[in-house]
């Protein structure tokens, strides 16, 4: 029996499109949110620490990430918080969580700050990554440094998850599992 491949969800860009004006996406929901590493970078006593983090999901999102043949996980800085505060809007159940041992360390090499543990969180499985902040360096790190199948999706924040980006999801996940495996 073969695993089905990850799929590593950020927050910030693919299901929260913070950079969108909000009447260009309808569906979308939003909320003010206290995350632990937003709220721990606001002076006390600004304003925008008492109103909160203006977060935008769309509620049927997690009905459709579900739908693919993925076994999802977070690949945020919102952590464990993703799964108390995003999924229950979305409609995701509780999921994994990818925990950095650094948030927003710069890389000696110029990667996303996040690229090398997801590589070491994924070891080896075929895996999509989600995140509107990757680049061409990390998908050729990824490449030379990932044993199995990697697809690095950026996804607009302005946008964050659309039609065309839940048919690539599908699209990968089917050629991957096309592909023989080596029997151990």
């Amino acid at each position: 029996m073969t695993q089905r491949p990850l799929l590593l969800l950020d927050v910030d860009g693919p299901l929260n499109p913070f950079r969108a004006r909000f009447l260009r996406h309808r569906g979308y929901v939003t909320r003010r949110l206290h995350p632990a590493n937003w709220s721990a970078r606001q002076r006390p006593d600004s304003r925008r620490l008492r109103r909160g983090l203006r977060v935008r999901l769309h509620p049927g999102h997690g009905a459709r990430l579900l739908a693919l043949p993925y076994e999802l996980a977070w690949a945020t800085t919102w952590m464990h918080q993703a799964n108390e505060m995003i999924g229950p809007v979305v409609g995701l159940p509780e999921l994994p969580v990818i925990e950095w041992p650094e948030l927003f360390a710069k890389d000696p090499d110029g990667l996303y700050w996040k690229t090398r543990t997801v590589v070491a969180w994924a070891a080896g499985r075929p895996f999509v990554w989600v995140d509107d902040m990757v680049t061409e360096l990390d998908v050729r790190h990824v490449a030379e440094h990932h044993e199995g199948p990697a697809l690095l999706l950026p996804v607009d924040a302005r946008h964050g998850l659309r039609a065309r980006d839940f048919t690539e999801l599908e699209r990968w996940a089917l050629s991957v599992s096309d592909q023989p495996t080596d029997p151990l």
